[in-house]
């Protein structure tokens, strides 16, 4: 990784004026995953809990990455896996990262891999052992990130729901 690339990346918390900007660069981010679903209304769920996503009370932190005044990146950090969802079928008791996402068009400089580090000192931060996230077979180059930077999964911690199956992967700290 070129480290012109994200010397100029900063990573801190989001603010309150910059939530429209984050939930467009959400919608982008995940908006390629549409075909993936076979349902359609559970896409559609799926996208509007992306989009209300940044007003759950449960969130702990949100962290944008930005060059200069743009946001090119943000992810969502819990405390546990059950403050993530509204029902968890796998109790983790955690820190869990949700909704990792970089703008399509800043992918490739290294801003996902600077959030990463971030939600790793969160959890070091809060004096955890590991912090979780789940993954989507569709997100294939996602997964390919998170193992490189040392995420192993975590089978124990699986489940279905509905069509879809979450991999789970955790960083052990």
């Amino acid at each position: 990784m070129n480290s012109d690339l994200i010397s100029n990346i900063i990573v801190e918390e989001l603010v309150e004026e910059e939530k429209g900007n984050v939930q467009e660069i959400l919608i982008a981010s995940y908006q390629q995953y549409e075909h993936s679903f076979s349902d359609p209304e559970f896409w559609k769920g799926y996208l509007e809990d992306i989009k209300t996503s940044l007003d759950n009370p449960y969130v702990d932190r949100i962290l944008v990455a930005k060059q200069g005044s743009d946001i090119l990146g943000t992810v969502q950090l819990y405390k546990t896996a059950e403050k993530a969802y509204k029902r968890m079928e796998v109790p983790i008791y955690d820190p869990f990262i949700r909704l990792l996402a970089v703008h399509p068009k800043a992918r490739g400089r290294g801003i996902a891999i600077e959030l990463l580090k971030a939600c790793v000192n969160y959890a070091k931060e809060i004096e955890a052992k590991s912090i979780y996230l789940f993954t989507g077979n569709e997100m294939a180059k996602a997964i390919r990130l998170y193992e490189w930077f040392g995420f192993k999964r975590d089978f124990t911690r699986e489940f279905v729901n509905n069509d879809n199956s979450p991999k789970c992967y955790r960083f052990d700290i």
